[in-house]
């Protein structure tokens, strides 16, 4: 059985936290040579280079932040044992990371997110947006608990993680007061030659609608593409353009836009997926999520 030496790891998580070698020594009072030599025992028993040199000083390797990752967690447990057999509160929440995928819709990531943050226990929640792969990179290293998108995982991205389907809806067509009138009448042929406003043509929702329109004979006039849905309902808003969001949160899109809905078309369909690289889930917090998102969410 293969053992990990833990005075290693504490010597490669003070480093890692001080920034060099040099302060590291300081904050343990052990000399550079000792814990030069102790790093370099713990990158050959683990087989991997931790640190590389950026000027003076020393930043983690994409293994190393692997390895600072679980350093951080074992040590703050150690902590916490020491509190609890003192008898002191320890107050440490639940810690939840999660990517989201620039194109999801921000009131989606809200709803799919709100149950963690409901759990008895404390929840810290940090959450990166991005592009898909580049979340779906950190996933791979543990630097993110879970990756909530519209699509499931690419062919083209190599990382061994499981899709998990929370749910799936039809869209809904919004505008602002002066425009609803004119559109929502013989809906969906009215929409031919509507001014729209669309997600960007990388997105899935850009393709289905792109689908729908052709099938339907609709040409929209495009007035405005937009990789950030946030940004493009804001516009919306404002009176620029016919938009479109998933059904589920329609209520949602009414209220803090001040738009009304036009039509809806469940042909058009939405899927929201939760990526992890656990086929089987266990976090608390994410189960919550998923357990919510088929139970209620999208029900």
């Amino acid at each position: 059985m293969e053992w990990l030496n833990y005075q290693h790891l504490l010597y490669f998580w003070t480093v890692a936290r001080e920034g060099s070698v040099s302060r590291a020594c300081q904050r343990l009072s052990l000399a550079q040579p000792t814990i030069s030599g102790q790093l370099r025992v713990l990158e050959s028993a683990l087989g991997e280079k931790l640190f590389r040199r950026a000027g003076r000083n020393l930043v983690l390797t994409d293994v190393g932040q692997v390895v600072y990752r679980y350093a951080e967690e074992i040590f703050s447990l150690g902590s916490e044992l020491l509190d609890t057999l003192k008898g002191r509160p320890t107050g440490r929440p639940l810690r939840l990371a999660v990517g989201i995928a620039d194109g999801l819709p921000k009131l989606i990531a809200h709803r799919i997110l709100a149950p963690a943050l409901a759990l008895p226990e404390p929840v810290q929640l940090i959450c990166h947006e991005g592009r898909p792969e580049r979340l779906l990179a950190e996933l791979s290293i543990h630097q993110l608990d879970l990756v909530l998108s519209d699509a499931p995982i690419p062919a083209a991205v190599r990382v061994r993680a499981f899709n998990h389907l929370l749910g799936e809806c039809g869209v809904s067509f919004f505008a602002a007061a002066p425009m609803v009138a004119g559109y929502r009448k013989k809906f969906p042929a009215s929409l031919d030659g509507a001014p729209f406003l669309l997600p960007s043509g990388n997105s899935t929702l850009r393709r289905s609608l792109d689908q729908w329109f052709d099938s339907q004979q609709i040409r929209p006039k495009i007035v405005g593409e937009f990789q950030d849905s946030a940004l493009l309902k804001a516009f919306g808003q404002a009176a620029v353009g016919v938009f479109v969001a998933p059904t589920v949160i329609e209520n949602e899109v009414r209220r803090q836009y001040g738009v009304s809905v036009v039509g809806r078309e469940e042909s058009i369909s939405e899927r929201f997926y939760a990526i992890s690289v656990e086929r089987k889930l266990k976090h608390p917090a994410v189960l919550a999520i998923t357990e919510t998102a088929r139970d209620s969410v999208f029900k």
